[in-house]
């Protein structure tokens, strides 16, 4: 297992658990779509993972050794993080930018070597954002600094990566391009874990789910049987229905209006 998360607990205040007793694991190849409501804790858990907050209590492991114990640099060569804001401090070019996802490999008063640069250019190629390459990464859209930031990930090679929403500052078509290269990078045997408001982006990868409530408990299964009518509604307040759609290929979320449930209960009457 590439991650173990063993009765983690997280709290800002004393007084109120964020979660509690979290417990999944993960390994080569999984996806982890972590679902949830605005406010119910998914980019803590996520940040938590990432060695950025320290939890109250639990542990996590890291190929079987507790990442509390591993030095900034191995954890840094096994985890790969994409927050979902980045504000940039400094007009580096996209390549210099991306180029800094090998800092974990680099020494401490050293620079990139020419197969660091080759590495980046080739994350560039494969989220096919080439021609923003030698463009201030200050000047960038927030949808296009996404895309940097997820080929930065690419380029440092991790064995894990974290992505916070990854698809929310981005179009329709960039959004599912991305969905479709969590896929691909989890086919390559990287253990993805990603949050999203977005069910369907849940559905498509058809990996490992969970959902956090809003108080603070984790429920985890695979997509097909956790990934309900029941409790979509349930999380989202809302009448949800799964759909099979013959064309996709797979299940899609519609959300029924009064009238509409109307409708369907007069045909199945």
């Amino acid at each position: 297992m590439i991650l173990q998360v063993n009765n983690l607990s997280f709290s800002y205040h004393s007084d109120r658990k964020i979660f509690h007793d979290v417990n999944f694991s993960l390994d080569h190849g999984e996806v982890l779509s972590i679902l949830g409501t605005n406010g119910a804790g998914k980019s803590t858990l996520l940040n938590c993972i990432a060695n950025l907050y320290h939890p109250d209590s639990g542990e996590i492991l890291l190929s079987g050794e507790p990442m509390a114990k591993m030095n900034l640099r191995d954890v840094a060569q096994k985890i790969g993080y994409v927050p979902q804001i980045h504000m940039p401090a400094y007009a580096y070019t996209v390549r210099e930018f991306v180029v800094m996802g090998r800092t974990p490999y680099i020494g401490s008063f050293a620079t990139p070597k020419a197969a660091d640069y080759k590495i980046a250019d080739e994350a560039l190629e494969r989220m096919k954002i080439t021609h923003l390459r030698e463009k201030p990464y200050t000047e960038i859209s927030g949808g296009e600094r996404q895309q940097v930031l997820l080929a930065r990930v690419i380029a440092q090679k991790p064995r894990l990566i974290l992505l916070d929403e990854p698809t929310a500052h981005l179009d329709y078509g960039n959004q599912y391009r991305v969905v479709q290269m969590i896929r691909q990078l989890a086919e390559e045997g990287y253990a993805l874990i990603m949050t999203t408001h977005n069910p369907e982006h849940a559905i498509i990868l058809n990996g490992k789910v969970a959902i956090l409530n809003c108080k603070g408990v984790l429920g985890v299964g695979h997509a097909a049987e956790t990934l309900s009518a029941e409790t979509l509604s349930k999380l989202y307040g809302l009448s949800i229905k799964t759909v099979y759609n013959g064309d996709a290929g797979r299940n899609v979320c519609v959300v029924c209006c009064q009238e509409c449930e109307n409708r369907m209960m007069g045909m199945h009457s």
